[in-house]
Formats: structure tokens, C-alpha cells, sequence
């Protein structure tokens, strides 16, 4: 009997035990392994926030999926990895060893130049810890007086909270703003100057004030590149994506930055037993945008590959798109769209990703209900 271990619970790995569940292998011990029962769907983090979701409506059940598809769960983070060994190392002690491995455990929030902020500090990533974090926020500025947020990062992610933040602040009665610090690229570097300039007056319109300066954390808020300091509550982190510690040590081909290298079938370019997806991996070839984006995108191709080589079949290659459509909530329900050289703004377009978000939801529930269906009617 052969070991499938699927490592981390992204938006890749969902297509994978959905395949799984439809064509159960024979002879084949599936195990996943995520330190959550949960996946929190990052698309609809903002509109958490903003008080436009309920907790249970951006999340997935992680374990129905699991049993429906035949694997064992383990709830537990692994703290590393022997590639030579092909075992991977569980926190209690535990080795688990491999035949076959995929990884989708995502990236981590860089926060090197902020980490003197110490507990004023909130990094986006892991989102359940953030969740957790973000209500004791709200709940203490609503207990202050020019109560000072900063969100640290100009990229999409950056933006979409520090809306967000605002528009939770003024919903329940903050007294007291956001301000976004942007760094030296400004906002949104990569998207058009049109989707910037939508942007910029969005982050206008909600009394956002916007810092196009580096950042550097201190006890008490951030000292910028000119020397002003920004004295601050609670500092939230959207710095950019590093890649998991323990990869360094894994055995694995890596890239420059310490992300697996991978081929254009999403197979370690070392070790052709293992396979990665979303943010752990990158690739040499193309570039690869680091966003939730690809990973849904690149999910039916890593289940359809780890199935043919389970099988003894030709691999699939995955090309991703020119474009990539970014959906920017504005706050309230509202967003900005952005697709290469076209974008567009209003309320439609919150409705067409509230459309999308819900869609992807519904589409692994109704996967995981239809499988214990038929599990209990065979039963």
C-alpha cells in the first residue's frame, strides 16, 4: 500500500481531496495533515472584517472533506521535513513517512523590520489567528479615544484591510482612523495607473491617509524613512510573503528566496515524489503571482498529477493565465476591478465577487455533503 501525505490545507489542496473523494484509489493511505480544522477563505477576509460576513460564511470545514475523500486527519503543524527520508516531523515527535507528498501550506507575513512592535504587532497571516486578534482589537477601541491603527503593506492585501478597519470603526462608533503605510513603491505596484488612481481615491473618500514611505517598527508605533514617528495602538502586517523556515533544512531544491523550485507540472525539481502549490513553491520558468488566485486556478491540475503518478501517468503542465482578475473591496459594498489593462469600480462589482466568493464556498460544502450522503446510504 502506497502513502499519500498532503501537508497544509490551501485552496490547491481542497481540489485535491475533492478528486480524491470522487475516485478513491485502491491500496492508496491518504493522510492530511493542517494544524486547523479550518480554511479560512482569505478572499473574504475584508468583508469579515468590514461586518459583511459572519464568521461560518468565509470558512470551510476541513474534516468532512477529509473523510469523504479517505483520509486521516491530523491537526497539527509540522516543524519539518527530511526530503532524503521522505518523512515529515510532527510537533509531539512523531515522524510520518511518504511515498508520495504534496505541500500547500501557503507562506508566512515577513515582519523583520517591524518586529520591535512586539505585542502592538498583527500579522494578516495565520487569517484564524488574525480573526481571533482583530475582535479583541475592535472590542478595545471601542473602549478609547483616538484609538490609531496602522495597516503596513501597499499591495492588495494592505489595502483591502485598512478599508476594512475603517469602515469597522465607523460602523460601530471607533473614535479614531486608519492610516495605510504604503512604503517607497506606493499603492499597488504592478497594477495599472488607472486601478492605482481608483484606489487612491477610494482610500480618500473613507479619510484613509496614505504613507508612501518605508517603515520600521519600534515599542510604540513606526519610525519612517524621513524620521517621523507614527505613534500606534495596534499595527497590522500585509509585508509581503517569506517562505517557511523549515524548508531550509527540508532537503528540497529552493529558489533564491527560499520557496520549493518546482517544474511546470508543480513537482519539486529534486525530488519528483514530492509536489507543491500556492505560495510554498516557486517556478523558474514563469511568473508565478503569489495569490489565491493561482492556487484555486493551479488546483485541479496538482490533483489530476498526483493521481497520474500515482498511476503510472504522463503528467500535466499548468499554464497560468496573462491576467490575473483582482477584486478589491472598498469597505463598504463596493469594490475595484483590475485585470491587466482593464478596471473598473461600484457596487456591481462587490456583487460579482460576493457571487464568486459564496460560489467557492457552497461548491466544497456541497462536495462534502453529497460524499457523507452517499457514504451513509451505503452504510
Amino acid at each position: 500500500m502506497k502513502r499519500l501525505v498532503l501537508i497544509g490545507g490551501g485552496h490547491a489542496h481542497l481540489f485535491v481531496l475533492r478528486q480524491l473523494a470522487q475516485s478513491q484509489h485502491r491500496d492508496l493511505e491518504v493522510i492530511f495533515i493542517n494544524p486547523s480544522i479550518w480554511q479560512h477563505y482569505s478572499g473574504m477576509l475584508p468583508g469579515w472584517m468590514a461586518g459583511h460576513y459572519r464568521s461560518e460564511d468565509c470558512r470551510i470545514d476541513l474534516r468532512p472533506l477529509a473523510a469523504a475523500a479517505g483520509a486521516r486527519f491530523i491537526g497539527k503543524p509540522i516543524i519539518g521535513m527530511n526530503a532524503n527520508r521522505r518523512c515529515v516531523g510532527l510537533p509531539d515527535g512523531r515522524h510520518v513517512e511518504y511515498d508520495l507528498l504534496s505541500l500547500d501550506v501557503g507562506s508566512e507575513t515577513d515582519v523583520d523590520w517591524l518586529a520591535d512592535l512586539g505585542d502592538l504587532l498583527l500579522p494578516v497571516k495565520p487569517f484564524e489567528q488574525f480573526q481571533s486578534a482583530w475582535t479583541q482589537v475592535l472590542a478595545e477601541a471601542k473602549s478609547q479615544q483616538d484609538f490609531r491603527l496602522l495597516v503596513v503593506g501597499g499591495g492588495a492585501a494592505g489595502v483591502e484591510l485598512v478599508l476594512a478597519a475603517q469602515y469597522a470603526f465607523k460602523q460601530t462608533g471607533v473614535m479614531g482612523n486608519a492610516t495605510l503605510i504604503a512604503g517607497e513603491s506606493g499603492l499597488l505596484a504592478g497594477h495599472t495607473l488607472s486601478v492605482r488612481r481608483r484606489t487612491a481615491r477610494a482610500l480618500q473618500k473613507a479619510g484613509v491617509a496614505v504613507v508612501s514611505q518605508r517603515a520600521v517598527g519600534t515599542e510604540d508605533g513606526v519610525l519612517l524613512g524621513d524620521g517621523q514617528r507614527l505613534v500606534a495602538n495596534r499595527v497590522i502586517a500585509t509585508t509581503g510573503a517569506r517562505a517557511p523556515v523549515w524548508l531550509t533544512l527540508s532537503g528540497l531544491a529552493l529558489d533564491a528566496h527560499g520557496y520549493v523550485a518546482v517544474d511546470a507540472c508543480h513537482r519539486s525539481r529534486s525530488h519528483l515524489e514530492v509536489f507543491a502549490a500556492g505560495d510554498v513553491c516557486a517556478r523558474s520558468d514563469v511568473l508565478l503571482a503569489r495569490s489565491g488566485v493561482q492556487a484555486v486556478r493551479v488546483g485541479p491540475v496538482l490533483a489530476y498529477n498526483l493521481s497520474a503518478t500515482l498511476d503510472g501517468h504522463a503528467l500535466h503542465s499548468y499554464r497560468p493565465c496573462r491576467y490575473s482578475l483582482y477584486l478589491l473591496t472598498c469597505g463598504d459594498r463596493y469594490a475595484i476591478a483590475s485585470w491587466g489593462p482593464w478596471s473598473a469600480e461600484g457596487r456591481w462589482v462587490w456583487q460579482w465577487k460576493d457571487r464568486i466568493d459564496r460560489r467557492f464556498i457552497r461548491f466544497f460544502a456541497a462536495a462534502t455533503g453529497a460524499a457523507a450522503c452517499a457514504e451513509e446510504k451505503q452504510s
